[in-house]
């Protein structure tokens, strides 16, 4: 989102404290406007976990919401769809309320057929099949700005790569990439100074994706094509085929994880290694630890914050819920939680026991996994053997920006020809 439609702090809209939480539990936090995020948004995140802030804490900003701020929390609950539903997963609840892609909304055991049928097309062995695709669109993007010494990594590399890739596998145009990218903004940064404003703009947003994929759907119906959406369109629930309003919410999902997530991984990442010359190098010396390595990568640079809705009255790690009450996961949180890693800022290329919640956990862990990892692996693996060492361009500003993905802009990054 961008923070000139932000309202100022003094003007946020807030909503009274409920009489089932504490007041020694109530912090200001603004998802979508972290206080400190020109330092960047892991550095605004790690700022509200410090030693001595309790596991849940209750924001009156952005509707009302609690927010898990330890990384044992985030792994219980998105593993405990029984007790913590994924009806609501977006804050504010308007937006939530709005979401309507599947099965990222749904529980099991209505969501298993679901997440099988997207498995089909996004498991280890199918995404293997693509590397040498993937591994041209890298070289190609590389190639074409290597010898100028310079590029915009995120408008240059970062926003192209992924896209390029996921566009491909599902077999479309990258010509409706920029269209994509726009609803993909509004659905995980919806613009607005309130819930009601930010509910809005999601619902037009995901009115967008769906109006684009119902085409598709239609003109894929018993294809025999190989691409990810043909399959999807053509896959069974229960014996049956899938319904209309599934398809529609399926394929738009696919085509958001596809388009917003990787894209601003790498440029959080590529931002660390350019101030970072002595990881980089590392890798550069190791390919072993190269690859290893991309797991820590996941741990640091996580930057998907969605929710979980409370099923029922219940108290967890000391504090009364409410059946009803939102939890934000900020899966930066588990990563950056320095009680279960040293020194959890730094990329330590040899760390063991890497635990995050990057992917998610449970029943919802991200279906696209392989495909991002496989594509972090092969992006470093290029880019290293063409640029070994660069730098951000002196005087360097990016552009931080929180949400249910976080995302970043304007990284200027030079080298030597």
């Amino acid at each position: 989102m961008n923070t000139d439609t932000m309202a100022p702090p003094s003007a946020k809209h807030r909503v009274p404290v409920p009489a089932h939480v504490p007041a020694d539990l109530v912090r200001e936090i603004d998802i979508y406007a972290l206080d400190g995020i020109e330092e960047g948004v892991h550095e605004a995140w790690k700022k509200v976990q410090q030693p001595d802030t309790p596991p849940l804490v209750w924001t009156p900003l952005t509707g009302g919401h609690w927010i898990a701020t330890r990384g044992v929390l985030i792994d219980d609950i998105y593993r405990s769809p029984d007790r913590f539903s994924s009806r609501v997963i977006w804050v504010p609840r308007e937006a939530g309320e709005a979401y309507e892609m599947v099965p990222t909304k749904m529980d099991p055991p209505e969501h298993t057929p679901y997440r099988k049928a997207i498995d089909k097309g996004l498991n280890l062995a199918q995404i293997r099949k693509v590397e040498g695709d993937i591994r041209a669109v890298a070289i190609e993007l590389i190639e074409g700005f290597v010898s100028t010494g310079q590029c915009d990594f995120a408008r240059d590399f970062a926003g192209i790569f992924p896209v390029k890739v996921f566009l491909a596998i599902a077999g479309l145009p990258m010509d409706d990439a920029a269209g994509l990218n726009l609803l993909a903004k509004e659905m995980t940064r919806p613009s607005g100074n309130t819930p009601e404003e930010q509910g809005k703009s999601l619902q037009t947003a995901n009115a967008g994706f769906f109006a684009y994929v119902a085409p598709i759907i239609a003109a894929r119906r018993g294809g025999t094509g190989t691409d990810l959406i043909t399959q999807m369109v053509n896959s069974e629930i229960n014996g049956a085929p899938m319904a209309e309003d599934k398809l529609l919410g399926l394929v738009s999902l696919l085509l958001l994880g596809g388009l917003d997530t990787v894209v601003n991984f790498l440029s959080f990442m590529m931002i660390y290694l350019a101030r970072h010359p002595e990881t980089v190098a590392e890798m550069v010396s190791d390919p072993m630890k190269l690859q290893r390595g991309v797991e820590e990568m996941f741990r640091r640079f996580a930057v998907v914050s969605d929710a979980r809705y409370v099923v029922e009255d219940m108290e967890y790690h000391g504090t009364q819920l409410r059946a009803g009450d939102l939890i934000l996961l900020p899966t930066a949180l588990h990563g950056l939680d320095d009680t279960q890693h040293e020194n959890p800022m730094k990329v330590d290329l040899s760390r063991r026991n890497v635990a995050h919640s990057t992917f998610a956990q449970g029943p919802h862990r991200c279906a696209g996994m392989h495909l991002a990892r496989l594509e972090v692996l092969v992006m470093l693996q290029e880019w290293l053997a063409r640029i070994p060492r660069f730098s951000l361009k002196d005087g360097a500003a990016p552009i931080y920006h929180a949400g249910i993905v976080a995302a970043v802009e304007d990284i200027p990054l030079v080298w030597e020809v």
